[in-house]
């Protein structure tokens, strides 16, 4: 088969390739690059129907307004593998894709593991194996070989008989509803866009800081984020975490100060220093400013209760046959030992089923 056979270039083809999407779902998936970027460039689009399986060239067309009415079409159930990524990267061309099944959480409430391959599923619930030949290929590279083309076909090729194995098996367990409540929640734009305002929540260790370090850790955050959005850039290249935390945990007052923190970058300090350097006055820090904690053993109690917690979920996840990460991370096991509401927490199913038990042994 001739790669140009399965592979839409131009707007024309594309226009009637969206005649053979017809039906209730479609397979999606996509190639993109984003180590220069802030925002992911898509590359390749994978599409396949119950009749054939095509690849959109993003590289060659001006839009791929066409495929919007298909990809939001309430009628047309959108199957793809760990979708998070690929909404993020389809979002800006087509918009918020709906309705969704994403195989690999459905493989996770029938027993698989967390974060399964879709290979590994192709090959135990379909016998089939998966080449591996272009795995390190350059996706933003043309001409595509026909065996690149191929080889990206094979990732949507068996997405929807996928969709119909997992959907049975859930029936068959009675989790319907526990994988419609997890879909729901894909949805959520919070999960695709990132709020600057937000963008400090990203750091670890942070919680004992005194309130004026917080106050400049989340203006600096939320700064770098708009820079690299506008930008369009990695936000490490606008400035490395390393750097930023440093900034918080030194107080910097002046730009000598700024361009002694460890690799600080000159050119941030000569282009930037007094946008950093006003962050810093508007978080209103003592000068000098309070002593950072110092970093202590953990909590006894609070490792005693996490523990409790961690062997209710262990358990529960043994009887139901599920990988106990499934259920509840260790993350919010910690919120809950440290005074969350474990309903709350948890949410949904996830709550109905566990949360009377976890606080039973708090």
């Amino acid at each position: 088969m001739s790669s140009s056979t399965v592979l839409v270039a131009t707007r024309t083809a594309l226009e009637d390739l969206i005649g053979q999407l017809e039906g209730d779902a479609l397979g999606l998936d996509t190639e993109f690059l984003r180590e220069r970027t802030y925002r992911a460039e898509l590359c390749l689009l994978q599409i396949a129907s119950s009749r054939s399986a095509f690849c959109v060239d993003p590289l060659a067309l001006e839009d791929l307004g066409p495929l919007r009415q298909p990809f939001t079409a309430a009628g047309t159930v959108k199957v793809l593998h760990a979708a998070r990524q690929d909404l993020e990267v389809l979002a800006p061309g087509v918009g918020a894709i709906a309705p969704l099944f994403d195989t690999q959480i459905a493989a996770a409430l029938a027993g698989f593991p967390a974060q399964v391959g879709y290979a590994e599923l192709v090959r135990r619930l379909l016998g089939h194996e998966l080449p591996k030949g272009e795995t390190r290929t350059d996706w933003s590279r043309r001409p595509l070989s026909a065996a690149q083309v191929e080889y990206a076909l094979d990732d949507v090729r068996y997405l929807l008989p996928l969709r119909d194995v997992l959907t049975a098996e859930l029936e068959r367990l009675g989790r319907s509803a526990w994988l419609a409540e997890d879909l729901h929640d894909l949805v959520d734009p919070a999960l695709i866009v990132v709020d600057p305002d937000k963008a400090w929540q990203r750091f670890k260790g942070v919680r004992d800081w005194d309130a004026g370090r917080l106050r400049l850790l989340a203006s600096l955050a939320a700064w770098r984020e708009r820079r690299a959005v506008s930008r369009n850039r990695p936000r490490g290249w606008v400035l490395d975490d390393t750097v930023l935390r440093e900034i918080v945990q030194s107080v910097p007052r002046d730009r000598a100060a700024l361009a002694r923190i460890p690799e600080m970058p000159e050119g941030v300090v000569k282009h930037s220093g007094d946008e950093l350097l006003a962050l810093v006055e508007a978080s209103a820090i003592d000068d000098p400013p309070p002593p950072l904690p110092r970093r202590e053993r953990p909590d006894p109690v609070l490792v005693a209760r996490t523990k409790r917690l961690s062997q209710v979920v262990q358990a529960a996840a043994q009887d139901l046959g599920l990988a106990a990460e499934v259920l509840a991370t260790r993350k919010l096991l910690e919120e809950i030992a440290r005074g969350a509401d474990a309903a709350q927490t948890l949410h949904g199913w996830r709550a109905a089923l566990l949360a009377q038990r976890l606080v039973a042994v708090l």
